[in-house]
């Protein structure tokens, strides 16, 4: 057989003759080769490879003859050797054509997967580096991928990382990749170095989807599990580093830190790292996670050196090591339930209760407890404190109390009453202790002393929920503070002082004894005979006590307290806080009683302020109230903007009141606002009234129950009750007898339609009743004839011929010439 590339005799057969006449008269086209080409396809190769040589030698810049040609020599070879001679001539056929296609990325990689393919790892990536070389950067991300391929199946690790060196300067969002070949092939030190400048790029995004302390989490184990290997990092810093910046998993980062140095051996350097971090934890993740790691540290130290002791024999020394570990990890074990309770401290220092919780632990030691007492009083600040900070001191005074040291308990409580606590309550407290204790000693005349210097007025008043005043300003009106004085003076005191304690006393018992309604009374009571002896001498201390009364009072009892109230300010106070009280009334109030004190609200407000004030009280009143008393407001609301002249005000109101307001049931509101419109309207107000009158009148009459329950309430209206509409029929259906009255409603509305010939005459203003009678007798041609058909509020008996109208002077300009000469 012989060889694809030896010169082959020239042999034209007769179908060749066409092809070879068009090639030599078109010797550069590439569709004439092509055809040539396709041919012969099925012949010999060497003919064919010829063909192709000859039309390359024409056409040596045509892509699309190399390509073809290149794909054509490849598959001759494909299947054979790799070392036969054939592969290097298709080597050159491809270094022949990447003369003229060295541009053409697909040429570069064809003929780089072919040297792969022949295992030329040099030439490979000599070709590869060429490709690079040659094509523009642009292109260079179709060689990477195939060239990173082919380094990282070479056992040559070292020439895979100078190439990956290389392509991260073109992509360096590609870190990941190296990363992992790294640790693919146990260069962890290098990679630890890559991950720790990925992490420390701020603007670095992981192609895999991972966070920036995923990125940390990895790193922290690469550089704690293997410390022999990874040299070019300090890795204590690393990870403190960490430890400022992911606060919300110093857990594993403390953990990993330690592991650092257990792994490298340095076991006292990881004991001093689990003591410090057990000692800076915040939260009860991170500590368990800490102890956990610390004391299986501890017990696998304890586990090694007894296996080493058995199989190298004991002696004294290797004792006193067994010992002293045992030692640490029963004192580990002992303190953690303190340790527990400083880390809770740690995360919240205010909070009472993990207070008294470390004093317990300290039980027994007397040194300790004071000190953490101490401790305790000066960290706790009562505005931020979660608990009760009063017993705190409390329980520091009773603890030297219980140890016989009285005057240290004095001395404590003397501070505790200068403490600036949230509540009153937390200081009346502090007081009652104080002069509890000294009962318990039998110090009568010193408790006295103390419950009256607590009780004192002092130097600068304050009201008791006035929370800008401080606590101590604000004792003296302390009920339980009271309460224990009036009993230390009835025991110990006069009869005088006793008198005065138990009337002071008797109001506010019954307050808290009794409950509403019971309550009511008494508070009316106190509170008339208070207004009526003080008047405006005492109005604070008033106001107080009517907020003390309105606190929790129903609905059905606040009328008269907030009466009362208003009352008050409008005699001795402001009026905008006499409004106040009664707006707050209005809402206040039981639903039953809301119009009334809306009608209070408006009078008091228009004698005030003006009736110009109420128009948002009524229209906070027309939103709030049922539709009964709605229509009422809307009508007095109307009526007042019409006597202020406000004629537009006064008839939105109106059409804002139609839509609830049926006109077989409300036939006063229409009429009101019929007077209305031909008093002060004209003929566009009257059609638009009108329309909505037809309007409200279909929206009525498409809700079937509302029609249901009016005919019922029609027919209990006449003959109370259903059965009486068909008299001497007691069995007829109810039903029945329904839809006979909705027959016999219907035809007292058509009896009821007005005549066409009805009329209704505009009568303007000034016009005399000699004018108007003349007007009344002519005929006016453009007078208009309006369809009043649907106006079922016509009497039923009328059929007028006349509308009377009020009469007023109209100047004679206005009839032009319809007026007669």
């Amino acid at each position: 057989m012989p060889s694809l590339t030896e010169k082959p005799q020239v042999v034209f057969e007769e179908d060749d003759l066409p092809y070879e006449e068009e090639i030599i008269r078109n010797p550069y086209s590439v569709k004439c080769w092509m055809r040539y080409i396709e041919h012969k396809q099925n012949g010999a190769k060497s003919i064919l490879n010829m063909i192709y040589e000859r039309a390359l030698k024409e056409l040596p810049g045509s892509y699309k003859l190399w390509y073809n040609y290149l794909r054509e020599r490849r598959k001759q070879v494909k299947g054979k050797c790799i070392t036969e001679p054939v592969y290097e001539e298709v080597n050159n056929c491809h270094e022949r054509a990447l003369v003229f296609m060295h541009k053409m990325p697909r040429i570069w990689l064809d003929y780089c997967q072919f040297l792969v393919s022949q295992c030329k790892i040099t030439r490979s990536r000599r070709t590869f580096d060429r490709a690079l070389r040659a094509l523009p950067i642009t292109q260079h991300a179709r060689i990477w991928p195939l060239y990173l391929n082919f380094v990282r199946n070479l056992p040559l690790p070292e020439t895979a990382i100078r190439v990956y060196r290389r392509y991260l300067k073109l992509s360096p969002e590609n870190a990941e990749e190296y990363i992992d070949y790294l640790h693919s092939v146990g260069r962890l030190d290098e990679a630890a170095v890559r991950l720790a400048a990925v992490v420390n790029d701020e603007s670095f995004v992981s192609k895999e989807g991972k966070s920036n302390y995923q990125l940390w989490h990895e790193l922290c184990d690469l550089i704690s599990q293997n410390p022999d290997k990874v040299k070019s990092l300090n890795v204590g810093a690393i990870i403190r580093g960490g430890l400022t910046r992911f606060t919300d998993q110093l857990g594993k980062l403390w953990c990993s830190l330690a592991d650092y140095y257990i792994r490298s051996g340095h076991f006292e350097k990881a004991r001093d790292v689990y003591e410090e971090a057990i000692l800076t934890v915040v939260t009860v993740r991170d500590f368990t996670q800490v102890f956990d790691s610390y004391a299986q540290f501890e017990e696998s130290m304890i586990a090694a050196k007894m296996e080493t002791t058995s199989e190298m024999g004991q002696d004294d020394e290797d004792d006193i090591d067994l010992e002293l570990r045992l030692a640490r990890f029963e004192q580990l074990i002992t303190r953690r339930p303190l340790l527990l309770n400083s880390v809770l401290l740690r995360q919240n220092p205010h909070n009472v209760h993990e207070w008294h919780k470390r004093v317990k632990l300290y039980e027994g030691n007397p040194h300790q407890i004071i000190n953490t007492y101490t401790e305790a009083v000066q960290t706790v600040d009562p505005m931020k404190a979660t608990g009760k900070p009063h017993s705190l001191w409390v329980s520091f005074a009773k603890f030297y109390e219980e140890n016989d040291q009285l005057d240290d308990a004095r001395t404590i409580f003397e501070k505790a009453t200068k403490v600036n606590y949230k509540q009153v309550d937390d200081l009346a407290v502090v007081w009652c202790e104080y002069g509890e204790m000294e009962l318990r000693h039998e110090n009568y005349d010193q408790a006295l002393r103390i419950l009256r210097k607590a009780t004192a007025i002092p130097s600068k008043k304050a009201e008791y929920f006035d929370s800008s005043e401080p606590v101590q300003n604000r004792i003296y009106k302390s009920l339980k503070v009271w309460s224990m004085l009036a009993d230390l003076e009835e025991s110990l005191g006069t009869f005088q002082s006793t008198t005065i304690l138990r009337r002071a006393f008797f109001f506010f018992g019954s307050v808290a004894l009794f409950r509403w309604p019971n309550v009511y009374d008494i508070w009316n009571t106190y509170l008339t005979k208070f207004i009526d002896r003080y008047g405006g001498k005492k109005l604070e201390r008033a106001r107080d006590l009517f907020e003390q009364a309105l606190d929790g009072c129903p609905p059905k009892f606040a009328k008269t307290i907030y009466l009362l109230y208003a009352k008050l300010e409008e005699e001795y106070g402001l009026a905008r806080h006499a409004m106040a009280v009664y707006e707050r009334a209005t809402k206040a109030v039981d639903t039953s009683e809301q119009h009334h004190m809306f009608n209070i609200y408006i009078k008091r407000a228009a004698e005030i302020y003006g009736v110009t004030y109420t128009r948002s009280i009524y229209q906070k009143a027309i939103e709030v109230l049922p539709d009964e008393h709605a229509r009422e407001m809307c009508l007095r609301f109307a009526d007042m903007e019409s006597k202020l002249g406000e004629i537009d005000r006064a008839r939105a109101i109106y059409s804002y009141c139609s839509q609830i307001c049926d006109p077989r049931m409300t036939p006063t509101f229409w009429q009101t606002w019929k007077d209305f419109e031909i008093r002060h309207g004209n003929e566009d107000t009257i059609r638009e009234m009108l329309r909505i009158k037809r309007s409200v009148q279909a929206t009525y009459n498409t809700q079937v129950n509302f029609m249901s329950s009016q005919m019922l309430k029609a027919t209990n209206s006449s003959t109370g009750t259903v059965s009486d509409l068909a008299p001497g029929q007691s069995g007829v259906d109810d039903m029945k007898v329904l839809e006979q009255k909705a027959q016999q409603l219907a035809a007292e509305a058509e009896k009821d339609k007005p005549k066409p010939k009805d009329k209704i005459l505009f009568v303007r203003s000034d016009t005399s009743r000699s004018e108007l009678a003349e007007l009344a007798k002519q005929a006016n041609p453009d007078e208009i004839n309006i369809d009043n058909e649907d106006e079922d509020e016509e009497e039923d008996d009328a059929e007028p011929d006349e509308v009377q109208l009020e009469q007023k002077m109209v100047p004679t300009a206005v009839f032009g010439g319809l007026k007669e000469d």
